[in-house]
C-alpha cells in the first residue's frame, strides 16, 4: 500500500486560476471519466528513440493493468489507447511518446496527454520520478529498489541470454512506474487546489494507476531466437576488406595523466594496451602500419571557431557544438558539445594527434562507438567491462582481452576500431558538413556510395593518361590542380605550371589540404564512378580513406627519370623538368607509393597504360576489395 505524507519541503504550488485552461479542461477530463485514463510506461534499451529500442510497454486503464513485451502482438494497446480520453505518462512527451510513434504508428495516442513531469514542476516537484517518489514517501518498489533506468536495459539483455527471471523483474519495475504515477497525480492535484466545484467527486488515481492485481505478473517463455539473434562479425564484415584491415581504435582521455585505451584489430583479432603519453600513443600506432585510426574524441572544432579556448573571438558567434553533435542531441543521444570546458583539452588532444598521423597519410576518422554496440546488442556506457567483453566475444572479436584484465578503456578501443571496419566495409553513417570532418556511425542500412580511384605519381610519368582512359570508361573526371585553376583566375594569375606550383604550396603551408581535396570532389559529388587526378600529398590519400573508406582504390605510377623527362619534354611546358620536379609541391610525391593500393610501371606506350587503365577501372567496378599492401 503507497503511504501518502506531506513533503518534507514546503511546496511552490501554482494556484489553478494561472493553469492554461487547456490543462484545466484536461484534468477536469480525467477526473470526470477516470475509468478511460490510460497511465503508460515503456522500457527501452537506452534514451535514443533513434538508435535505441521498445521493450516493454505496461499501461493501466479500466482496472487492470496490462503488459506486452517486444515481439507480442500489440492488438490490446490499440484498442485500449482508442478507448482512453487521455494518456498520463512521466515524461512521456520527449521520452514514451516519441518511441510509441516510431514503432507503433498505429496505436492512436489520446489527444489530452498529461505529463507529469511537467505537471509537478507546477507544484515545485523537480526532477526524475524516483526522485520526486522519495520527496513524496511513496513505497512501491520494496523488492525492486535496486532498479533504476539503467539496471533496467541490463535485465533485458540478461532476459536476452536466458534469464526470464530479470524480464519478471523488468515488468514488476515498469509496473511500479506506473502505480508511482497515479499516487503522484493525486499529490500534485491536491497541491493545485483544485476548486472543490471543479470536480463532483473526490478520485484517487493511485487505485486507477494501480488496480487489483497489478502486481501479478504473467509468465514469459525464454527470449526466441527473433530477439536473441545478433549479427556477428563473420556475417556482417568477413567477406570484404575489413577481414584483412589492420584498423587502430583509441579511448582518448584529455590528458596524458590518465591512460587511453588503445587497440590494435587484425580483422577480427584485437591485442589492447593502455597508454599515456601522446608520443607513446603515436608511435605505437604509427608502428604498426594501420590502414585507418578511429579515434572515440572530437577531431575538428565547430565551423568559424579557430581554437577551443573561450577566449577565441568566434566564441559568441559559433557556439561550441558542432552539426553533428546537434544532429545526435536530434536522435535523443546525450553527447557533450566539443567545447564545453571539461571537453577543451579532449578535443584539442583528439586534433592534435590526428593531423600528425594524416601528415603521414594514414586515415584517422572520429568514431561513434555507441551504434557499434547497438549493433552487438550489449549496453551502451555504463554496462561494466563484463558485458562489453560479453559483447566483443559474443560478436566474433577475438583476443587476449577476454581472459586477461583489461581496463574499460581498452574495451571501448576495441569498439572504436570496429567502427573502422564498419566503415571500410561502407557499413557506416557520416555525420558533418562542407566545414566541419564528419563524426562516423556505424549503419547497416547504407547506401553504398561513389567508387573512386585516386592517382599519383611524379610528374610525366602517366598519370592524366591514365586518368583520361577511365574518364573514357564512365569515370567522371576530377584533378586538384582544376580548383587550383579557379582561384587563379579569381586572382588573376597566369594558369601556368609555376603559379599552379606556388598556389599548391601556399594551400599545403596554410593547412588548407584538406579542403582542397573537399573542392575537388565536389566538383563530381553526384558520379557514382570518380578518377581523382594529382595526388600530391599523403594526406590526400589519408582524407579519400577517411571519406570513401575501402571504395577508394588507390592507384600510385611510376616510369624512370628518362622517359618521364623525354615524355616531359614532348609537352612544350613553360618550366624546365628539373625545375619543375624540384617543386616542393612535388617533393612529397614519392610518400604515395608506400600508401597506394596498387602500383603500375608505365614505360612503354601509351597504348599499354590505357589498357592496365580499363583493367583497373573494371577491376574496381566490379566491387573487388582493395588490397591493402603489406
Amino acid at each position: 500500500m503507497t503511504l501518502l505524507l506531506e513533503p518534507q519541503e514546503t511546496p511552490k504550488w501554482q494556484h489553478p486560476r494561472a493553469l492554461p485552461s487547456k490543462l484545466k479542461e484536461q484534468l477536469a477530463l480525467c477526473r470526470s471519466l477516470p475509468e478511460r485514463v490510460l497511465f503508460l510506461d515503456i522500457e527501452t534499451t537506452g534514451l535514443s528513440h533513434y538508435y535505441d529500442e521498445i521493450t516493454v510497454i505496461g499501461w493501466s486503464i479500466a482496472g487492470r493493468s496490462s503488459t506486452i513485451v517486444k515481439g507480442q502482438c500489440h492488438h490490446r494497446l490499440i484498442e485500449d489507447a482508442k478507448d482512453a480520453v487521455a494518456l498520463v505518462t512521466f515524461n512521456g512527451i520527449r521520452f514514451d511518446q516519441r518511441f510509441l510513434q516510431k514503432e507503433f504508428p498505429d496505436v492512436t495516442l489520446p489527444e489530452a496527454h498529461i505529463d507529469l513531469m511537467y505537471l509537478c514542476r507546477r507544484v515545485g516537484l523537480t526532477g526524475g520520478q524516483k526522485a520526486i517518489e522519495k520527496v513524496l514517501d511513496l513505497r512501491l518498489r520494496d523488492e525492486i529498489a535496486d532498479v533504476d533506468g539503467f539496471a533496467a536495459v541490463l535485465l533485458w539483455h540478461r532476459y536476452l541470454r536466458g534469464d526470464v527471471a530479470a524480464l519478471e523483474k523488468l515488468i514488476r519495475y515498469n509496473r511500479a512506474d506506473i502505480a508511482a504515477m497515479g499516487a503522484i497525480f493525486d499529490h500534485v492535484l491536491a497541491r493545485l487546489l483544485i476548486e472543490p466545484d471543479l470536480f463532483e467527486e473526490p478520485v484517487e488515481f493511485e487505485s486507477w494507476a494501480a488496480p487489483a492485481g497489478w502486481t501479478e505478473i504473467p509468465s514469459f517463455e525464454a527470449a526466441g531466437d527473433d530477439l536473441s539473434a545478433a549479427p556477428d562479425f563473420d556475417q556482417l564484415l568477413s567477406d570484404g576488406p575489413a577481414s584483412t584491415a589492420r584498423i587502430v581504435g583509441i579511448d582518448l582521455t584529455g590528458s596524458e595523466k590518465r591512460g587511453s585505451g588503445w587497440c590494435m584489430l587484425e580483422g577480427n583479432r584485437a591485442s589492447t594496451k593502455t597508454l599515456h603519453t601522446d608520443d607513446e600513443i603515436l608511435t605505437q600506432t604509427v608502428a604498426c602500419k594501420p590502414h585507418l585510426v578511429s579515434i572515440d574524441s572530437p577531431l575538428c572544432l565547430p565551423s568559424g571557431r579557430t581554437s577551443v579556448e573561450d577566449s577565441d573571438p568566434g566564441r559568441e558567434r559559433f557556439g561550441i557544438m558542432r552539426k553533428c553533435e546537434r544532429e545526435l542531441k536530434r536522435r535523443g543521444v546525450n553527447v557533450y558539445p566539443c567545447l564545453l570546458p571539461s571537453m577543451q583539452k579532449l578535443t584539442e588532444r583528439g586534433i592534435r594527434l590526428a593531423k600528425v598521423l594524416r601528415k603521414k597519410g594514414i586515415p584517422v576518422i572520429e568514431s561513434y562507438p555507441g551504434a557499434a554496440q547497438d549493433i552487438m546488442r550489449i549496453p551502451r556506457k555504463g554496462g561494466g567491462v563484463e558485458w562489453l567483453k560479453l559483447g566483443l566475444r559474443e560478436f566474433g572479436i577475438e583476443g587476449g582481452f577476454i581472459d586477461k584484465n583489461v581496463t574499460h578503456d581498452e574495451l571501448d578501443a576495441i569498439t572504436s576500431a570496429l567502427v573502422g571496419s564498419f566503415h571500410l566495409a561502407g557499413l557506416s553513417e557520416a555525420l558533418g558538413s562542407e566545414d566541419e570532418a564528419p563524426l562516423i556511425v556505424p549503419d547497416l542500412r547504407a547506401e553504398p556510395g561513389p567508387i573512386v580511384i585516386g592517382v599519383s605519381g611524379p610528374i610525366a610519368a602517366g598519370k592524366t593518361t591514365f586518368a583520361r582512359a577511365l574518364e573514357c570508361k564512365g569515370y567522371a573526371y576530377t584533378r586538384f590542380s582544376l580548383v587550383i585553376d579557379d582561384i587563379l583566375k579569381k586572382r588573376g594569375a597566369p594558369l601556368n605550371r609555376e603559379s599552379r606550383q606556388a598556389l599548391g604550396q601556399e594551400i599545403q603551408e596554410t593547412g588548407k589540404q584538406r579542403w582542397l581535396a573537399e573542392q575537388t570532389i565536389r566538383r563530381v559529388s553526384e558520379a557514382v564512378k570518380i578518377v581523382v587526378d594529382g595526388l600530391r600529398f599523403p594526406e590526400d590519400h589519408a582524407f579519400m580513406v577517411e571519406r570513401f573508406g575501402a571504395r577508394f582504390h588507390h592507384v600510385h605510377i611510376m616510369a624512370n627519370g628518362d622517359v618521364r623527362r623525354q615524355r616531359y619534354q614532348k609537352l612544350g611546358q613553360d618550366v624546365d623538368f628539373d625545375t619543375a620536379t624540384r617543386s616542393e609541391v612535388e617533393g612529397r610525391v614519392s610518400e604515395l607509393q608506400s600508401l597506394a593500393h596498387e602500383i603500375l610501371v608505365n614505360e612503354g606506350a601509351m597504348s599499354a597504360i590505357m589498357e592496365k587503365a580499363d583493367a583497373v577501372g573494371s577491376h574496381v567496378a566490379g566491387g573487388k576489395p582493395c588490397r591493402y599492401q603489406s
